[in-house]
């Protein structure tokens, strides 16, 4: 969306980091809250501060005793030998890996996640795991639980930081977005049993050793072949089978929901065991 398209939309006048704490509040976040959040900028009309004005609405939502959590993936720092969109020729590969920067939380950017995240990334106290491909940003009181000790192998499951959202009973706030981009879904495929689920080999470039001797290096591990390919009829027959415990609503001029991370990586589960194959 342009931002003459925000404009036109924003029929009520511009949006503020005042209005959207107060929709917040009305939609259910509450201070205290562990909250892992999924925006499109765009879609809240137009916002003035942009993205720096939703940071600030949200941290003044949670208050510094809650927790922020955001997606803050890059995907560019992935194996050149599965890129589609687009493809690289092959003898590129070599090149490519043992030419990438590697991931450091505090440089690398975002990748897809939106204006946001890519923000969010650079705020003050926010800590960044340490995962090259899947990384999550988080600021408040549980920050640093939720950050440290991303596994590099196995890299959306028990040793992420979404099942430490789990763990702490947070919630999911899709601001603008639509179920299908909620990432607690990949938790839900590692603990589900589905007919195509496989390990697979993933790499990425990474800095290995300390100061001053530290130095990239492309590095491999195991995962399992997650996606997100039927995550759009998940979403859906989510929101209709759990509709009583979810709250919407309108934030800026985006449609929101809010609800509980066990609830939705819970369900998943059961669907991904039905349902795919």
């Amino acid at each position: 969306m342009s931002e003459k398209e925000a404009v036109d939309r924003s029929r009520d006048g511009p949006v503020t980091v005042r209005s959207l704490t107060a929709d917040l509040r009305l939609l259910g976040v509450e201070p205290g809250a562990v909250l892992l959040v999924h925006t499109s900028l765009s879609a809240l009309g137009w916002v003035c501060g942009g993205a720096v004005a939703v940071i600030q609405a949200l941290q003044e939502a949670v208050r510094s005793y809650g927790t922020l959590v955001m997606p803050t993936h890059s995907g560019h720092l992935s194996d050149p030998s599965i890129w589609q969109n687009p493809a690289v020729p092959r003898p590129w590969w070599e090149t490519i890996r043992k030419n990438t920067p590697p991931y450091t939380p505090a440089t690398t950017p975002t990748r897809g996640m939106g204006a946001v995240a890519e923000a969010f990334r650079g705020f003050p106290d926010v800590l960044r795991s340490a995962h090259p491909q899947v990384s999550f940003a988080a600021w408040g009181e549980e920050a640093l639980r939720i950050t440290e000790n991303h596994s590099l192998e196995l890299s959306l499951g028990e040793g992420s930081p979404l099942a430490r959202v789990y763990e702490l009973d947070g919630r999911v706030l899709l601001l603008g977005v639509e179920p299908e981009c909620n990432t607690s879904f990949h938790l839900a495929e590692y603990r589900a049993s589905w007919k195509g689920k496989r390990q697979v080999t993933s790499g990425a470039p990474v800095v290995v050793g300390q100061f001053p001797a530290a130095h990239g290096r492309w590095k491999r591990f195991r995962d399992i072949n997650f996606h997100s390919d039927d995550f759009e009829r998940l979403g859906h027959d989510f929101l209709r089978d759990c509709a009583d415990d979810i709250a919407a609503g309108r934030v800026g001029y985006g449609r929101s929901r809010l609800f509980s991370q066990r609830l939705c990586v819970d369900y998943a589960r059961r669907w991904l065991s039905r349902n795919r194959r």
